[in-house]
């Protein structure tokens, strides 16, 4: 794990872009089926969702739906220095304010679909990612992307890595059960509002 001193992880707000909370505000009123939620997650759930992962033996960290950054920065805390994030989202505001905000070389954030993760992680030199983490709202995007997410974040998985879910709604299992047989599951109810956390395991 890098230390604080060596993580090279700076946040830094420039003139004129807006907090992470007006920031995460404005998305949710943009594209509410996208973000799933008004407020960001609490630092107990991230603090939970995080835990299984040997960070150790992390080389690329994927994420979709990053948002400001919430679960961004405690990731890039905990990463080895010659680790990757990858942050992959739709939105467009998103990803110029997480280019504005993360001054970290290990960053790498992408305007695109979470179902392209396959060849957005090929085009930076990876065959395989140990971890994906995901608080899209499956139960509301459109028809056909959330089982499409969901099998093309099981075959970028390397064997042993994990999808890493948290969700408001259970019914996201029904999106993992087809690929994952080893899914561990809990609950976060200091979060507004609680969540449903899933790790599914690729065997």
């Amino acid at each position: 794990m890098a230390s604080s001193s060596s993580a090279a992880r700076r946040a830094r707000r420039p003139a004129g872009i807006p907090s992470p909370a007006q920031m995460f505000f404005q998305g949710f009123l943009k594209h509410p089926v996208m973000v799933g939620s008004i407020i960001p997650s609490s630092d107990k759930l991230i603090r939970k969702m995080l835990a299984p992962v040997d960070w150790q033996n992390c080389k690329l960290f994927v994420e979709y739906g990053p948002g400001v950054g919430t679960f961004c920065r405690p990731i890039l805390e905990r990463m080895a220095p010659d680790a990757t994030l990858i942050a992959i989202d739709t939105n467009a505001d998103f990803i110029r304010y997480l280019d504005a905000t993360i001054t970290d070389s290990r960053f790498v954030a992408v305007e695109g679909s979470a179902a392209d993760v396959e060849r957005i992680i090929a085009e930076r030199g990876f065959a395989h990612a140990d971890y994906i983490l995901s608080g899209l709202p499956f139960s509301t995007l459109p028809p056909g992307v959330g089982p499409a997410i969901a099998a093309a974040t099981h075959r970028a998985l390397r064997t042993d890595g994990a999808f890493l879910v948290y969700q408001f709604s259970p019914k996201v299992k029904d999106f993992l059960v087809p690929h994952w047989s080893s899914i561990d599951h809990d609950m976060e109810w200091w979060n507004v509002p609680p969540a449903q956390l899933y790790w599914a395991w690729k065997e």
